[in-house]
């Protein structure tokens, strides 16, 4: 049988130096071994595999270390350090409260606190997981935390510190652990890679590390998965393909293709994606991530909130060179609203097509977007690569290609002088006409709900030939529509083909007079709608109370 062990086990660190990402806590460990200032009780919190168990091992050894180094470094040479090594250590006593979480548990640890060490100055009793005690076995240890034997040093271990009850708290040092970052993580990788001879990329790392979130152990363990299936040598072709990750060329180009308005490629990226498998709503949140990333690749003072490796960092300020802010705002808020749309709408995929269509529509010229399409009289111009937008075409044409061959094998016809086209006169409406046109701005605006919403719930009384009224009793709804009316009075006006056409949007008045609150009242109303209600009173002799 093989002796292989896991990366996560062989690389475990042995020392305070070689914890990656907690450089902090681990000098102030160190401090505090050096000199002499140890605390009876400690609380490692933080994620998954940060280190905590491991810092809190290193501790223990080093404390007992009978010839330490530098004061404050194990020299894993005497008795104490090599019965740690070899796991037969007495000093050090772990539980794991996932699994022994009862009283009758932490009575065993109280019992074993009792007896001094054989080998050096210190017992240690690590409990890792300490949030899953129970009540009461957390007020069993209260005592005991506060007041051990002098040789008796408890280290709590945990990732949910807001379980673990305040009075153990008050009695313990916190350390709070941080997430291990992805160049640190990239790093460490990097020399485990070389250590074991294996030929991995700096992007194949980025996506492990992305993908581990913070936590090392996690980071190791899919390191060896990748070593499993590709052997020495690691590519980030591979890496995308054993993890399940969406490469992030689509996004790269999508985020071009809506910079120079190009619909088609944007849907036929997004058909491409679902063809792979992938699911639509994790499409949109990573795109929703890699604009955030563009913004902060804008400026250098936001430049560190981009966790990636030097190359990716590179593609990131060549894209963000030519992204405005205001349209990676604009673009944010867009899929924003199609996260929030989609876990609700029945047709998810148009949902988020929608999306990408308004996102290659932005910075069109709305006059542009308004204007019919013209026939054009010269053939279609060949794709080239994408733009920048200083150099986008002051007039671009947004269109899915309907059309433009039948157009463009039209001959030109022989140029006549034109006449300057005639204003369309305004057309008069009716009532029923205007009620139609409003109702049918609920489906033009079926991805906003609120707004669909308020449509759909108050309509306009026409007042006059061109003016209407909507009157709604609540002042916010009144706001929000207020605010819509700009837009949706375009449309109508369009619709309606009158120009002079005007909606109001007012508060209703509500009729004081008709609201009853005493017993008499209540009753005097009733009996004016309801006669008989009257006869019945007196017939019966009945009393209001």
């Amino acid at each position: 049988m093989s002796d292989y062990i896991v990366s996560a086990r062989k690389y475990r660190p042995q020392t305070f130096e070689s914890v990656v990402g907690q450089q902090a806590l681990t000098q102030t460990l160190q401090n505090a071994i050096r000199l002499n200032r140890l605390a009876h009780a400690y609380l490692f919190c933080g994620p998954r595999g940060v280190g905590k168990t491991t810092c809190a091992r290193i501790f223990a050894k080093t404390i007992n270390c009978l010839n330490p180094q530098n004061g404050h470094d194990a020299c894993n040479e005497c008795e104490s350090c090599r019965a740690f090594n070899e796991q037969r250590s007495f000093n050090i006593h772990e539980l794991d409260a996932a699994s022994n979480n009862s009283v009758e548990d932490i009575k065993s640890i109280l019992d074993q606190v009792r007896i001094p060490p054989q080998i050096g100055k210190y017992s240690v009793f690590i409990i890792d997981e300490v949030h899953m005690l129970s009540t009461a076995a957390f007020n069993a240890l209260l005592k005991t935390l506060e007041e051990p034997p002098s040789y008796a040093i408890f280290i709590l271990a945990t990732t949910e510190k807001h379980k673990v009850l305040p009075t153990i708290l008050s009695r313990c040092q916190v350390y709070d652990f941080n997430r291990i970052t992805v160049p640190d993580t990239i790093a460490y990788l990097q020399s485990v890679a070389a250590n074991e001879g294996i030929t991995v990329s700096e992007d194949a790392l980025n996506v492990v590390a992305q993908k581990a979130d913070g936590g090392m152990r996690d980071a190791l363990s899919i390191f060896d998965q990748l070593v499993a299936f590709c052997g020495t040598t690691i590519t980030y072709e591979q890496t995308i393909a054993v993890l399940n990750v969406l490469n992030s060329d689509y996004y790269f180009q999508l985020v071009d293709a809506a910079l120079r308005h190009d619909v088609t490629a944007s849907l036929l990226l997004f058909n491409d994606v679902l063809s792979h498998g992938f699911d639509a709503s994790h499409f949109v949140t990573g795109l929703a991530q890699h604009l955030r990333d563009v913004l902060v690749s804008k400026d250098p003072q936001t430049l560190p909130l981009l966790e990636t490796s030097d190359s990716i960092r590179q593609r990131y300020a060549e894209q963000a060179a030519h992204c405005a802010p205001v349209w990676l705002f604009q673009a944010l808020d867009i899929l924003n609203t199609c996260d929030i749309n989609y876990r609700t709408a029945r047709n998810k995929r148009l949902t988020v097509e929608l999306a990408l269509v308004k996102l290659c529509q932005l910075g069109v010229p709305t006059q542009v977007a308004q204007q019919p399409a013209k026939p054009s009289t010269q053939a279609a111009p060949q794709p080239t690569a994408p733009p920048q937008p200083s150099s986008l075409p002051k007039m671009p044409k947004i269109s899915l290609g309907l059309g433009l061959k039948k157009d463009a094998e039209q001959p030109a016809q022989p140029s006549q002088p034109t006449e300057a086209p005639k204003q369309e006169e305004n057309r008069p409406f009716t009532a029923d006409q205007l009620q139609g046109a409003w109702a049918g701005l609920a489906s033009s605006h079926a991805d906003e709900l609120r707004l669909k919403q308020l449509i759909e719930s108050y309509s306009p009384t026409l007042i006059s030939d061109t003016t209407a009224e909507i009157q709604m009793p609540n002042p916010w709804q009144m706001k929000e529509l207020q605010k819509a009316m700009p837009s949706l009075l375009t449309q109508l006006r369009a619709s309606l083909h009158n120009d002079l056409l005007d909606i109001r949007v007012v508060q209703a008045e509500f009729n004081q007079e008709q609201m009853a609150f005493t017993a008499e009242e209540k009753y005097a109303l009733m009996a004016e709608q309801n006669p008989a209600l009257a006869q019945m009173k007196e017939l019966l002799d009945l009393q209001i109370d």
